[in-house]
């Protein structure tokens, strides 16, 4: 398994990682089978979408907004956050065939950060 950092830079962003997973899939010289995408956090997710169109990312993080309220019990005050967080997932599988991650022409591997800005892991393993 391998650990990459990520650097957020807004209170809600949306990275695309795929290149990042390109070069773990080629230093590890994985040519077929799939890698496993963790997010070791409670505040932050991943997800598989657009990566062609920057307002898709715009868009999904403002979809999420229906979450954002201040009527939410936990005392650290970022709910919608974990909510957000919940929502995306903290695992994401891609298959690799004959060394290339298998995603459609439009599809990107997107790092969600919803409680920024912090410094965040993606850990990343073949399987």
């Amino acid at each position: 398994m391998k650990k990459y950092n990520i650097k957020t830079n807004s209170h809600e962003e949306i990275i695309d990682i795929t290149d990042i997973v390109s070069e773990f899939v080629s230093k590890e010289d994985v040519k077929d089978g799939m890698v496993i995408i963790h997010i070791p956090h409670t505040t932050a997710g991943i997800t598989v979408n657009e990566n062609a169109d920057p307002d898709v990312k715009t868009d999904i993080i403002k979809g999420l907004k229906i979450f954002d309220r201040d009527d939410y019990r936990h005392m650290e005050g970022n709910s919608a956050a974990h909510i957000k967080s919940s929502c995306m997932g903290c695992n994401l599988t891609v298959t690799v065939e004959k060394g290339e991650l298998q995603l459609g022409t439009w599809q990107g591997i997107m790092f969600c950060e919803f409680d920024g800005p912090r410094t965040r892991e993606v850990w990343i393993k073949k399987v």
